[in-house]
């Protein structure tokens, strides 16, 4: 590992939570592809396995920013734990109604509850802001946190699908639920680098997302979580198409595998110049990586694919981060963050379930048309709502974008 990641580790219980966050953010990597290939074995029908996969995003769209708000005022370790308790709850109600044929609409309301699961990866980030506020070093902890989810990314897709082809269907998403409960629990076992909760009276009314700049960055993500609700439906159907369902999982490791070497490398840089311009442009780089998967025509060239339109994310991702610094507020730090997860999620729903549909209605090729569309829009919403991410919020939490000490803009 490169000295500025080891460096991070310095600080005491990093190593710790660290850990913890990897085992409680690798579900959200397997629970929706898991959903998806469970389902598909179990009836072949794609457009319900788009359409539940959808569920659990809606639901974690809805219950995701609210989560992390009482997180912000009570703390984690006394909200994550019942929350988890719920989605691990609704996780065993929908593994028995796929298993033993349930009525769909017992799946539906099962997968909403799986939803509330916390976002494992905002309570990190928080934890490293909390250590690194204001420092350099912050820019480095979270282009490390985007390799971690990149690498959930890799291995959780694999392990879904594979357990779930190889072994029986309901294999993936009982596995995701079971880091899901070890990960959250060890983590909230980690007092001492638990951020400090701001309660109510000591950090205002309303919510994070009156920051305008919050809600273009929202709103644009929405559109880009469309993108890659879309490829991961669309990449199982083809796979399948083509004789290799179990492949899938490999393809989709190459497209995180891209994006894990991308925010590996970009961790290392040190920019100067206005973050919100290097953020439209990640943002349009995922748009245009969308229009080679429209010419798909077997496995190996969708691999090649993915993995060059994967080298855009985890850049646009910690960029993000940065301008979730400059425009909410410190005691709202938390919720900002799963603000954006929030737009990812309803992006996903969307794209997974129109996905499915254009799927069943005209094939897996014709369902690529729907992440190109996706990152169009992408791009217009990010045209349009440009000048808002230059007017920084007051009282925001610092970003480290700010602290630019010209002499040290170099790669290290």
């Amino acid at each position: 590992m490169p000295s500025p990641y080891r460096a991070l580790f310095a600080a005491p219980g990093s190593r710790g939570f660290t850990a913890a966050g990897f085992l409680g953010r690798i579900p959200v990597s397997m629970m929706g592809i898991g959903v998806v290939t469970m389902v598909s074995q179990l009836t072949g029908r794609y457009g319900l396995a788009g359409a539940l996969s959808a569920t659990v995003a809606l639901a974690a769209a809805v219950a995701g920013p609210q989560v992390s708000r009482l997180v912000d005022q009570y703390g984690q370790r006394r909200v994550l734990r019942p929350a988890t308790l719920i989605s691990l709850t609704a996780a065993a109600v929908l593994l028995c109604a796929a298993h033993y044929g349930w009525p769909d609409w017992v799946l539906f309301v099962a997968c909403a509850g799986v939803g509330c699961v916390p976002s494992v990866g905002a309570m990190i980030r928080a934890r490293w802001a909390a250590l690194y506020r204001g420092t350099p070093q912050l820019h480095t902890a979270y282009s490390f946190e985007s390799v971690v989810d990149e690498v959930c990314f890799i291995f959780g897709p694999i392990i879904s699908i594979g357990l779930s082809t190889a072994w029986f269907p309901e294999a993936g998403p009982l596995l995701a639920a079971c880091f899901l409960a070890v990960g959250v629990f060890w983590l909230t076992a980690q007092r001492a680098t638990e951020p400090e909760p701001h309660p109510r009276e000591h950090r205002g009314g309303g919510t994070a997302l009156r920051s305008r700049g919050l809600q273009v960055l929202v709103a644009t993500f929405a559109a880009t979580g469309a993108i890659f609700g879309a490829v991961d439906v669309v990449t199982v159907a083809f796979a399948d198409e083509e004789g290799h369902k179990a492949a899938a999982s490999i393809v989709l490791a190459l497209y995180a595998a891209g994006s894990c070497l991308a925010g590996m490398v970009y961790g290392l840089l040190h920019f100067a110049g206005a973050p919100e311009r290097r953020w439209l442009l990640g943002v349009c780089a995922m748009a245009v990586s969308m229009i080679p998967l429209l010419l798909v025509g077997n496995l190996p060239f969708l691999a090649v694919a993915l993995f060059v339109a994967g080298l855009s994310i985890a850049p646009t991702m910690i960029t993000t981060m940065s301008l979730i610094e400059e425009h909410v507020p410190r005691a709202q730090l938390t919720e900002g963050m799963t603000w954006v997860s929030t737009g990812l999620a309803v992006g996903v729903a969307l794209g997974s379930s129109a996905a499915g549909w254009v799927i069943d209605a005209a094939g897996a090729r014709a369902g690529y048309g729907v992440p190109a569309v996706a990152g169009a829009v992408a791009v217009a919403v990010g045209f349009l709502g440009f000048r808002r991410l230059k007017r920084p919020a007051t009282g925001r939490g610092g970003s480290v974008e700010q602290h630019s000490e010209r002499k040290e803009r170099h790669v290290a």
